[in-house]
C-alpha cells in the first residue's frame, strides 16, 4: 500500500490571509469569500481592500491584550493611506490625523495606515524633550533622553529647554529620514491645575491631550504596516500615575505631597498615596475644565466588563495581560482586580518596534527639513 499524500504546509502569509479572509466575511456578512480565498491560493497573499483594512484594523484593537479601553473598537476610524509614501506628504496626513483625531477635545479613535518603506521614529506623535544633564539629572521627561539625542544625531537644534519641550517629527520614508517641527495648533496641551489646591497649579505640570502611539506595527492578513499610528483618548493614571508620578518620568509627587502641606518624612504618613489621589483628581479636573475627553480608572474598567459580555455574547474569548488592564492607582476597586485572563495573542494584533536608533539602517540618509 503507497504512503499516504501530505500536503505541504502553506506558507504563514497565506495562512494567515486565508484565516483573515474567513473571520472578515463572517463578521461582517459580506459576499465573495471563495473569490477571495481563490486569490489568496493563486497568489500566495491577499491585497486589502480599503474595507478589509478598516476591519483587520478594528480586529487588531480588539485583541490588544494590553489595553483596558476596547469597547469602542468598532469605532475606530481608519485612514487608508497606503499610496503615501513621501515624508513630507506623510507629516500634512500626520497633522491632519492630530487634529482631526483631537476633534476640538471630543478625542476620536483615528488611525492612519502609511505605504511601504514609511516609518515614524518617535514612539509617539507627540512627546517632550528629555535633556541629560552633566550632573546626571534630566530636564524634561527621562523616558525620552534617547529619543531626544536620536533627534539631535539627525540635525534638531534642541528646543528652549523647557520641562516639556515639544520634539519634532522623524519621518522615514523614500530611502531618507526627515525632521518636522510639529506646530502650535496640531499639540493641545492641558495645564494641570487643582479644584481646590492652587498651590499645584502653581508647579507648572502639563500634558498634552491626544496619546497618538506610532511605535507599533499593524499585523493583518500576512502583511505589515510599520506605519500606522493610531489614539484613543487618555485614561487620567497613564497621566497622573505613571507619566508625572513615577520616579524615573517627572516624579512630581514629592513636590506635589509639598504643595499639600503633607508630612513626607515617614512613609506611614501615606504621603505618596494622598499626593497620588490628588494629583489624579488634579488631571481629571483639568481635562474636564479645558473640555477634553479623559477616561477615569472606575468608569473604563466597567466598560471592560461590558466589552467582556458583548464579546461572550459574539462567541469569542476576550484575552487579556491582566497586569496591564488593572489601574496603578486602587485596583482592587475595580472588577477588573478579581479576574483573570489568557495573555495568548491573537491576530489581527499589533507589534512593538524596536526604536530606530538601535538598529542598523544602511542607506538611509538623514537630513534636518
Amino acid at each position: 500500500m503507497s504512503a499516504p499524500h501530505h500536503q505541504p504546509a502553506l506558507p504563514a502569509r497565506t495562512r494567515e490571509a486565508l484565516e483573515f479572509l474567513a473571520l472578515y466575511h463572517q463578521e461582517t456578512g459580506e459576499p465573495g469569500l471563495r473569490e477571495r480565498q481563490a486569490e489568496v491560493c493563486r497568489t500566495g497573499g491577499v491585497t486589502l481592500s480599503a474595507a478589509e483594512l478598516t476591519h483587520g484594523a478594528r480586529m487588531a484593537w480588539r485583541n490588544s491584550t494590553r489595553c483596558v479601553g476596547r469597547l469602542p473598537w468598532m469605532t475606530l476610524d481608519v485612514r487608508d493611506l497606503r499610496h503615501v509614501t513621501n515624508p513630507e506628504e506623510v507629516f500634512t496626513h500626520l497633522l491632519a490625523h492630530l487634529r482631526g483625531g483631537f476633534n476640538g477635545g471630543r478625542v476620536l479613535p483615528t488611525m492612519s495606515v502609511f505605504g511601504p518603506g514609511v516609518r515614524v521614529h518617535n514612539d509617539q506623535l507627540i512627546r517632550y524633550a528629555g535633556y541629560r544633564q552633566p550632573d546626571g539629572s534630566v530636564i524634561g521627561d527621562p523616558q525620552n533622553v534617547a529619543l531626544t539625542d536620536h533627534l539631535r544625531r539627525l540635525g534638531w537644534a534642541g528646543g528652549p529647554g523647557t520641562p516639556f519641550d515639544v520634539l519634532p517629527l522623524a519621518i522615514e520614508g523614500e530611502g531618507r529620514v526627515a525632521l518636522f517641527d510639529l506646530p502650535a495648533d496640531a499639540v493641545q496641551e492641558v495645564v494641570i491645575t487643582h479644584p481646590t489646591c492652587p498651590e499645584i497649579g502653581a508647579l507648572g505640570l502639563r500634558w498634552h491631550a491626544l496619546p497618538v502611539i506610532s511605535n507599533m506595527t499593524l499585523e493583518v492578513a500576512g502583511q505589515s504596516f510599520p506605519c500606522a499610528p493610531f489614539n484613543g483618548w487618555y485614561l487620567q493614571t497613564e497621566i497622573a500615575a505613571r507619566n508625572l508620578a513615577d520616579r524615573d518620568r517627572y516624579d512630581a509627587l514629592p513636590a506635589v505631597a509639598a504643595a499639600l502641606g503633607l508630612e513626607t518624612t515617614s512613609r506611614r504618613s501615606l504621603w505618596q498615596d494622598r499626593a497620588l489621589l490628588e494629583l489624579n483628581v488634579a488631571v481629571l479636573h483639568s481635562f474636564d475644565r479645558a473640555g477634553v475627553r479623559i477616561a477615569d480608572h472606575h468608569g473604563v474598567t466597567a466598560q471592560f466588563a461590558h466589552f467582556e459580555e458583548q464579546e461572550r455574547r459574539a462567541g469569542r474569548e476576550v484575552r487579556g495581560r491582566w497586569s496591564w488592564l488593572i489601574p496603578p492607582m486602587s485596583p482592587a476597586t475595580t472588577p477588573v482586580w478579581h479576574r483573570s485572563y489568557d495573555d495568548t495573542e491573537e491576530r489581527p494584533n499589533f507589534t512593538v518596534q524596536a526604536p530606530a536608533w538601535q538598529e542598523a539602517r544602511p542607506g538611509v540618509c538623514p537630513f534636518h527639513s
